[in-house]
């Protein structure tokens, strides 16, 4: 009896050293950037072993991992190769002919613009309370695949990670207007800045102008045409759409003010409390949001304002300035931080408690989405959701 059980421990001992334990996951972001990781990249550092026996337990139906996953880079990590071939694509988008009802949107003029006349169209699908996060998440998915699938981009949607420029958002690589760029500030306006919304009282009811706020002429995006809207008129002298829907073509220069005041409500620190500090899904988005007894514009706002001018500014229009998705980007990846710290009770909540049977539909810029199967970026949206933010 005694050999049979000599070769049983053998085996055991061959097999445990042929198949060593699984290492934990890991981001393995670049080391040789000129960007330090911030409190908030620690904390989605050490939260993966959460989400990672989150995942051990309830696996991707679709076979997607965090090994699998494809990796959403923030702006300033990509090479300036990497960085004009996400431009180039950019520029392809707004080239190509556009797919929204012509009848309705005649001033959608390309692809770019049918992603504007969708985020103008459907703001009540997009943001309302319980569609905000997963509404945005889809509709940033849809805007890579158009760019990966209909101009040939290789690489994936970059997030702009706000703390690391909330110092001096005009000189970062996403605003200093050399050619990997997403281009510059705008020329000098005499507006006097915007007015967050009625809520907040002084000297928080005005974010100050920063001394831009007119066309852009420096990179990438210098000669690009707006045409949809505007809904809001943040800076002076904007055209009103020939349409009073404001769909038709109304042809003007892309304006931006930089703004390091809007940037002062996005730091590092910011955005770690809000993420550490937020128990609930409705605090949460509520505090990103912002919160105007507390004086606090909050990271979204904070982050839009930034980025200002027209159509950065207007609220209906934002995504006709191409920096919008990298900022929304950004929210993607803390919601996803603010889930992996408590994966089992924090993956299947949304603020406002939507239907089980609820829906995103954007017509047609993505399929109709389950809105709860949209919470998940490892597997989710019917599995076509696989990817991470590095």
């Amino acid at each position: 009896m005694l050999l049979p059980a000599f070769l049983l421990l053998s085996s055991l001992i061959l097999d445990a050293q042929a198949s060593p334990a699984k290492k934990p996951f890991t981001l393995e972001r670049r080391s040789d950037g000129p960007y330090p990781l911030d409190t908030v990249d620690k904390l989605e550092q050490s939260s993966l072993k959460n989400f990672e026996a989150y995942l051990a337990k309830h696996p991707s139906k679709s076979g997607c991992t965090l090994e699998t996953a494809v990796r959403r880079m923030e702006w300033g990590d990509l090479s300036e190769t990497q960085r004009k071939e996400y431009i180039k694509a950019v520029l392809c988008l707004q080239k190509l002919p556009p797919k929204s009802p012509r009848d309705k949107y005649p001033g959608a003029l390309n692809r770019f613009d049918d992603f504007v006349a969708t985020h103008e169209s459907m703001a009540g699908e997009l943001h309302s309370t319980p569609h905000l996060l997963p509404a945005h998440r889809l509709y940033i998915w849809a805007y890579e695949k158009a760019l990966r699938d209909e101009c040939g981009y290789t690489g994936y949607q970059p997030y702009w990670n706000w703390g690391r420029y909330a110092d001096d958002p005009i000189n970062s690589p996403l605003f200093n207007g050399n050619d990997s760029s997403m281009g510059g500030n705008g020329g000098p306006d005499s507006y006097k800045g915007v007015v967050p919304n009625g809520a907040y009282k002084a000297p928080y009811d005005l974010i100050p102008a920063a001394g831009g706020g007119g066309c852009v002429t420096k990179g990438p995006f210098k000669d690009m045409v707006v045409s949809l809207g505007p809904f809001q008129k943040i800076v002076s002298n904007i055209p009103s759409n020939p349409q009073k829907d404001n769909f038709g073509s109304n042809p003007r220069c892309l304006r931006r003010d930089v703004n390091k005041y809007s940037a002062a409500a996005t730091t590092d620190t910011l955005t770690y409390n809000l993420i550490v500090k937020s128990k609930k899904i409705d605090e949460f988005q509520q505090v990103m949001l912002g919160t105007p007894e507390k004086g606090d514009w909050g990271v979204h706002l904070g982050g839009h304002y930034t980025i200002g001018g027209d159509p950065g500014g207007d609220f209906y229009s934002s995504p006709g300035d191409p920096i919008f998705y990298m900022h929304h980007g950004m929210i993607d990846r803390i919601w996803w931080i603010w889930q992996m710290q408590d994966p089992e009770n924090r993956m299947n909540v949304l603020p406002g408690n939507a239907p089980k049977n609820d829906t995103v539909d954007l017509k047609w810029t993505a399929k109709v989405g389950k809105t709860w199967d949209l919470l998940n970026n490892i597997g989710g949206h019917g599995g076509e959701f696989c990817f991470i933010y590095v």
